[in-house]
C-alpha cells in the first residue's frame, strides 16, 4: 500500500514540477532570445540567436529547478490536500514522518535528475552555445576571434595574443623565473596546442640571462611541454556556468598548485552542489505548508507562497554567494547557509504538525 501511495505522490509532485519548469523556461527563454536580438553581429543573426537560446535552456533549467520543485510540489500536494487525499492517507495510518519520507523520495528522484542535468548536459551545451555565438559574430574577422590572456605554469608566465576555441594563439610572450630572478624572455610569432597537448611555437627567439652575460637563441619551430593543456586552458576561458563539476575540480587544483586565486570557482562549485541538494528539500517543505492554512486555499494562494519562498531562497543564495567572494568569506559557509536554513525551517514546520 505504501509503495502505491508513494508512487502516486511522486507522480503528482513530478508532474507539477515539470509543468512549472516548462512555464519558467518559456519565460526565461523568451527573455534570453530578446537579449540576443540586441547583440546580433556578423553572421550571428536571428536563427543563430534561436539556436543559442535553445542550447542554453538545459543550464537555465538547472538553475530554476529548486524554485520549480517548490512551486510544483505546492501545487501538486495542495491539490491532494484540497481533495482530502492527504487526510485519507493519514486516516489510513500513515504518519507525518512517512508522508515526509514519500515526499523526500520524490525529491531524491529530482535530485538525481538535477545532478545529471547540471553535470553532463547543461555545461557542455552552454559552452558550445557561447563558442558558436563567438565564432558566428567574428567569423569574418579572425583577428577579433579570441582574447589576450595570461597563463601561469609553475615558474613560467605566458602571455597569449589571443585564445580561441581552436587553440591558435598568435604571438606568444614567455617569461621564465628562477625564484625571484628573471631567467629568460622569449617571443614566438605563432603558437598553438596540438592534439597531443604539446605547445607548438614558431619563429621562437629566446633571450637567457646567465651570470653577467646574455645568450640569444632562435628556432623556426619549437615544441614545449607545459602543465597547462587544452582542457585547462578551455576551463580558463569558459564561464563557471559552462564548466562541469569535474572540470571545475581540475581547474581549482591547477589554480591552487600555482598559488592563484580559486575563490570564484570554489564558490560556484559549492553553490552548484548546495542548489542541487535543495531540490530534495522542496517537496518536504511543500508538504509542511499544505498541512496548514493552504490545505483549504486555492491554487493561486499556493502559487503565491511558492513564488515568495522561492524568490527569498534565490535572492539569499545569490547575495551570499556574491558577497562571499567580495568579502572573502568561507565559500562552503556562504553557499550552504540558505539550503541548511531551508532544511531547518522544514524540520521545524514538520514538528509543528499534529
Amino acid at each position: 500500500m505504501n509503495n502505491i501511495l508513494s508512487q502516486y505522490m511522486m507522480r503528482t509532485i513530478l508532474a507539477g514540477t515539470a509543468m512549472v519548469l516548462v512555464v519558467l523556461l518559456a519565460l526565461a527563454g523568451l527573455f534570453e532570445f530578446i537579449a540576443q536580438l540586441d547583440d546580433t553581429q556578423g553572421n550571428y543573426q536571428t536563427s543563430q540567436a534561436i539556436r543559442y537560446t535553445l542550447l542554453r535552456l538545459p543550464n537555465l533549467a538547472f538553475q530554476m529547478l529548486p524554485v520549480a520543485a517548490l512551486i510544483g510540489s505546492l501545487l501538486g500536494l495542495g491539490a491532494l490536500a484540497g481533495g482530502s487525499e492527504i487526510i485519507v492517507m493519514r486516516s489510513a495510518g500513515l504518519s507525518v514522518r512517512e508522508l515526509a519520507g514519500m515526499a523526500a523520495v520524490s525529491g531524491a528522484v529530482m535530485l538525481v535528475l538535477t545532478g545529471l542535468l547540471g553535470e553532463f548536459i547543461g555545461p557542455p551545451l552552454d559552452f558550445y552555445a557561447r563558442n558558436m555565438r563567438l565564432e558566428a559574430r567574428y567569423e569574418q574577422d579572425d583577428g577579433r576571434l579570441g582574447k589576450a590572456t595570461w597563463v601561469k605554469d609553475g615558474s613560467v608566465y605566458l602571455h597569449l595574443e589571443r585564445v580561441n576555441p581552436d587553440f591558435e594563439f598568435g604571438s606568444l610572450y614567455m617569461y621564465k623565473f628562477d625564484g625571484d630572478r628573471l631567467a629568460a624572455i622569449a617571443i614566438a610569432e605563432n603558437s598553438g596546442i596540438d592534439e597531443n597537448d604539446n605547445w607548438i611555437l614558431e619563429n621562437l627567439r629566446e633571450t637567457r640571462f646567465e651570470g653577467d652575460g646574455v645568450q640569444v637563441t632562435t628556432a623556426s619551430r619549437s615544441i614545449e611541454s607545459f602543465e597547462v593543456n587544452a582542457e585547462l586552458l578551455g576551463s580558463a576561458l569558459a564561464k563557471p556556468l559552462s564548466l562541469s563539476g569535474r572540470e571545475m575540480l581540475s581547474y581549482i587544483d591547477y589554480l591552487r598548485r600555482n598559488n592563484l586565486d580559486a575563490t570564484r570557482y570554489v564558490t560556484e562549485l559549492w553553490y552548484r552542489v548546495s542548489r542541487t541538494f535543495s531540490v530534495m528539500i522542496m517537496p518536504v517543505l511543500s508538504l509542511a505548508f499544505v498541512f496548514g492554512s493552504l490545505r483549504t486555499g486555492g491554487a493561486g494562494g499556493r502559487l503565491m507562497i511558492g513564488v515568495l519562498v522561492g524568490l527569498i531562497y534565490y535572492l539569499a543564495s545569490e547575495t551570499l554567494a556574491n558577497s562571499g567572494q567580495v568579502f572573502d568569506l568561507n565559500p562552503i559557509l556562504v553557499t550552504w547557509l540558505p539550503s541548511v536554513s531551508l532544511a531547518l525551517v522544514t524540520l521545524f514546520a514538520l514538528t509543528r504538525i499534529r
